[in-house]
């Protein structure tokens, strides 16, 4: 069966009020442009996740909602998930490969250092995902847990300054 899976970086981040909580810092001017923009880029080439996953960060839920929007997806389903917070690579696999077989394709928003970190594993290519960068990765596999021992058959980093 062929799997998507799409990792999204945050877009990028207000840090104008200091007493804010990491959880809590809100997504810059920038970042509200560039969510939708990666949306609308996803949407031209014709994604549709059956499942969105955020970081429970507000700048994190915030990127998920502007590309829900654009994506057709109703933001009352994105699903927020701890796993995607302070994470690791390997927390980030975890949380893959516990996803139900039935989904064909799902879109990860969270952060780096581990987003980069997992799509490297995927891709050697990809070194580096900028703020609202998106990895997709399109793969042959009986199922999500079996991603690690897959290669990907697509792997694409775009981000908002590549065009």
């Amino acid at each position: 069966m062929r799997r998507t899976l799409i990792l999204v970086r945050h877009g990028k981040s207000s840090w104008e009020d200091a007493s804010l909580s990491d959880r809590a810092r809100p997504l810059a001017a920038r970042g509200l442009r560039d969510a939708p923009l990666m949306g609308a880029r996803l949407a031209h080439l014709g994604v549709k996740p059956d499942l969105i996953l955020s970081s429970p960060a507000c700048r994190a839920l915030t990127t998920a909602r502007l590309l829900a929007g654009e994506l057709g997806y109703s933001p009352d389903r994105i699903v927020i998930d701890e796993g995607l917070y302070e994470s690791d690579a390997g927390t980030l696999l975890g949380v893959v490969g516990a996803l139900s077989d039935d989904l064909a394709c799902v879109l990860l928003v969270g952060h780096d250092p581990a987003f980069t970190d997992l799509a490297h594993g995927f891709s050697s290519g990809i070194t580096r995902m900028p703020t609202c960068a998106v990895a997709r990765f399109i793969f042959d596999a009986p199922s999500w847990s079996a991603l690690p021992s897959c290669s990907p058959v697509v792997a694409v980093l775009d981000f908002p300054k590549k065009r």
